[in-house]
């Protein structure tokens, strides 16, 4: 399943092109403007959400309530447009002194504003951060909506909370049930726990009140993943890899880790690995799961599960020491609208990209077509798996 994004923050909207994606899969607008509205909650987001209810219109790809095979493409229209026709318009500017007046010149640290000013020889970060922003997002979110329909009828589920915005951690360990699930969904910084959910909103508070944004940590797992996707045997068929590379796309992600990768140097063998047991009824398992589903390139039947680290946005109302381009003087980094912590939203982002990502190896493995045939290869998969 390949897909492409393209659309500006402020533009007319995003737009989506989904190729390989199978045929014969029912397909549910509300579920995908459910994950869109999803992407949108969290305590410390900015005014822009209060402005945007994003949808989707489907363009393409589906018919009479079923993808047929072909690209899917479909566009999330931008409501702040309509504020900002004048600044994005396409035309040549209509006076060049009233335009040189409006260009930005003042890039932040940490966003991508200095460094694609120069490497596409640009005249105004405007340019730059229309495009590097993480209203892209939202184009991803949607595509991993469509993943998810199709990992869903495969019996794969995938999940998400926070554990971590600034100095406020999750210090307990969490089992997903029913009601955890349903905590999580409520919470308005998506932490499993109440007490730690209150204390990380007052941690936002604090930030805000001081003109500063917060980063942190979550977790995304994937439950019903089979043994043997991914491979051994090239670099890049390694399913970790890609599912690094894709949480390492999204904006402000700074590490990643697969299972407890970050306590991994400071372990034995013999304390880290996960032993391997065998019982007729249930076949090849583990009573532990360290590694996060994942040996040697390939998944082993264990739930995955990554953790994903957020730096504190780069946008922040107090500014940082910055340069002016044109000038080459001192000035404060730009301040354009942005929230204050955006983990809760940054963990639902997580889901879409790692739902996309089992998808492709999924259907590497049983299939890209029909999703009919998907089922049939991947049910006698798990038929000669129950037979080892």
């Amino acid at each position: 399943m390949r897909y492409l994004t393209a659309g500006e923050s402020h533009g007319k909207g995003l737009v989506v092109i989904i190729d390989d994606y199978p045929s014969g899969v029912p397909i549910t607008i509300d579920f995908l403007n459910g994950e869109l509205a999803r992407r949108q909650k969290g305590f410390g987001r900015g005014e822009r959400m209060a402005i945007e209810k994003d949808t989707i219109e489907i363009i393409s790809g589906i018919r009479k309530g079923k993808s047929i095979g072909s690209p899917i493409s479909f566009i999330i229209p931008n409501k702040d447009w309509c504020n900002w026709k004048e600044i994005m318009d396409i035309s040549p500017a209509l006076s060049k002194d009233k335009d040189l007046k409006k260009r930005l010149l003042n890039p932040r640290p940490g966003h991508a504003d200095l460094t694609g000013f120069l490497k596409y020889r640009l005249d105004d970060i405007r340019d730059v951060l229309e495009r590097s922003s993480a209203r892209e997002t939202a184009a991803r979110v949607c595509t991993g909506g469509f993943a998810k329909i199709v990992l869903k009828l495969l019996g794969i589920n995938i999940f998400s909370y926070v554990i971590q915005i600034g100095k406020i951690n999750l210090s307990k360990e969490i089992e997903l049930n029913y009601n955890i699930l349903k905590e999580i969904e409520q919470s308005e910084v998506r932490c499993p726990d109440n007490k730690t959910g209150i204390k990380m909103k007052g941690e936002i508070v604090n930030a805000k009140k001081k003109g500063d944004s917060l980063g942190g940590k979550f977790k995304v797992i994937a439950t019903g993943v089979p043994a043997g996707l991914g491979s051994y045997s090239e670099w890049d068929r390694r399913i970790d890899g890609r599912i690094a590379g894709a949480f390492m796309s999204i904006p402000a992600i700074k590490a990643v880790e697969i299972g407890d990768g970050s306590n991994v140097s400071g372990k034995t063998g013999t304390a880290f690995h996960d032993e391997i047991h065998y019982k007729s009824c249930a076949g090849f398992y583990r009573k532990t799961n360290r590694a996060g589903g994942i040996e040697g390139g390939m998944t082993n039947g264990e739930p995955i599960v990554i953790g994903a680290w957020m730096k504190p946005i780069p946008t922040t109302a107090a500014g940082l020491h910055s340069v002016n381009i044109g000038t080459k003087k001192s000035e404060t980094s730009l301040k354009e609208r942005s929230d204050i912590c955006a983990v809760p939203s940054a963990s639902v982002v997580g889901e879409a990209v790692l739902s996309i990502e089992i998808l492709n190896f999924m259907q590497e493995k049983f299939g890209r077509d029909n999703i009919d045939e998907i089922l049939e290869n991947y049910n006698s998969y798990k038929r000669y798996l129950e037979q080892v």
